[in-house]
């Protein structure tokens, strides 16, 4: 079926590339896909995309600022991996607990002040167990102070997009100033599983024992669903009863978000509810790898005359189950576009539709750069463009 879709999909683009951008009014103004509602959960908020594509399934204010609670932890860990990456640490680092970090209240792995840890012991002690002591231990051995870190923390929110959050802490005590929502829980959970998957393998380690003391993984997925890896519970009086939770089966992956429940077991039945939901009547296909080229887009007043346009990322779609086989490909590309064009730069869309209703839209980008060609090439192409519809 990939391969026939794409056939399809690429007929669409060469038979459209002479379209004007204009025209593209047509196929935008076509219905955006509208799933079924979904179940109606009694909590304040949820949220349920699938990983590959972000297509968001089902949904209850999805923008409502809420209390993070231990899901802050995931950020916390999220710019800890950053510095590993860059060697600025080590796993074989040890930590000196201060008296702050011993002195934290709520879940903890139970470390000593005083006492040098080995950082990797007290990375597992924060992941699995929850721990705000190896969580404030963590931040004082980075960035000297939790104060510090917390500003790491703000900063990488801003970078992924997550620009309904803020933080104030790196354990998610409660604070009228620390916040999040469900959709910015999505883009992080989906960039640490893309961009740390070694470090996510931890997520689903359902028990760890430090200083004699073996506690449990809260995630009660873990010991219901096989195919569930993780990722985070959080609880404060406050915020209620909240766990991000993502499961793989084949190929798909889905990440269900659940806040405000009333207690353990209700987090985790909603969870087990959602996932149940998105893998029962949707199926995630990927279309085209990244880096793939999808047709050449006409360039004006450069140095050659066409540039190999496509995606940078793999492009995936999600549809109701039944209906993969019954999508089609268009294609808009900008016919008046002038050089210089760099890598990256947008000269169109593309769109997957089921009948009349658009599935997804993405960007066209440019694969290649063009240099902005001499004096004549300018004149020409200028006189050319004028012609041009």
């Amino acid at each position: 079926m990939k391969i026939n879709l794409q056939y399809t999909f690429l007929q669409k683009f060469v038979a459209t590339t002479c379209l004007l951008f204009l025209s593209f009014t047509t196929v935008s103004n076509a219905a955006q896909n509208e799933f079924p509602k979904g179940p109606e959960l009694d909590i304040k908020s949820y949220l349920l995309v699938d990983y590959h594509s972000g297509v968001e399934l089902a949904k209850k204010n999805p923008d409502k600022r809420v209390e993070p609670a231990s899901i802050t932890k995931l950020m916390t860990a999220y710019v800890i991996y950053q510095e590993l990456e860059k060697k600025s640490i080590s796993l074989d680092d040890k930590v000196l607990i201060s008296k702050k970090a011993w002195k934290m209240e709520g879940s903890r792995m139970f470390v000593e002040a005083g006492k040098k840890v080995p950082f990797n012991r007290i990375l597992h002690g924060l992941i699995i167990q929850s721990g705000n002591d190896a969580a404030v231990a963590l931040a004082e051995h980075i960035s000297g102070t939790e104060v510090a870190f917390v500003e790491r923390m703000n900063q990488q929110a801003k970078k992924l997009g997550m620009n309904s959050t803020h933080f104030v802490n790196v354990t998610g005590w409660p604070d009228k100033n620390h916040y999040t929502t469900p959709r910015d829980i999505v883009i992080l959970t989906r960039a640490l599983i893309k961009n740390y998957p070694e470090h996510y393998k931890i997520y689903k380690t359902k028990e760890y024992s430090y200083n004699g003391i073996k506690q449990y993984n809260r995630n009660k997925l873990l010991w219901r669903d096989k195919t569930v890896d993780g990722v985070k519970t959080g609880h404060t009086n406050s915020a209620g009863y909240c766990l991000v939770a993502s499961a793989k089966r084949n190929e798909m992956r889905l990440i269900s978000v659940v806040l405000g429940a009333k207690d353990d077991k209700s987090r985790a039945d909603n969870s087990q509810e959602l996932i149940e939901y998105g893998f029962r009547l949707y199926e995630t296909h990927k279309l085209y790898d990244a880096g793939s080229v999808l047709s050449e887009a006409r360039i004006w007043k450069g140095q050659q005359n066409t540039v190999p346009v496509g995606i940078l990322n793999d492009f995936y779609v999600t549809v109701e189950k039944g209906h993969y086989k019954q999508l089609k490909g268009l294609m808009e590309l900008n016919n008046k576009l002038d050089a210089p064009i760099k890598r990256g730069d947008v000269v169109g869309k593309a769109i997957i539709m089921d009948g009349t209703t658009k599935v997804i839209e993405v960007p066209l980008l440019a694969l290649d750069n063009v240099d902005k060609g001499g004096f004549w090439s300018g004149v020409t192409g200028s006189i050319k463009k004028i012609f041009v519809k």
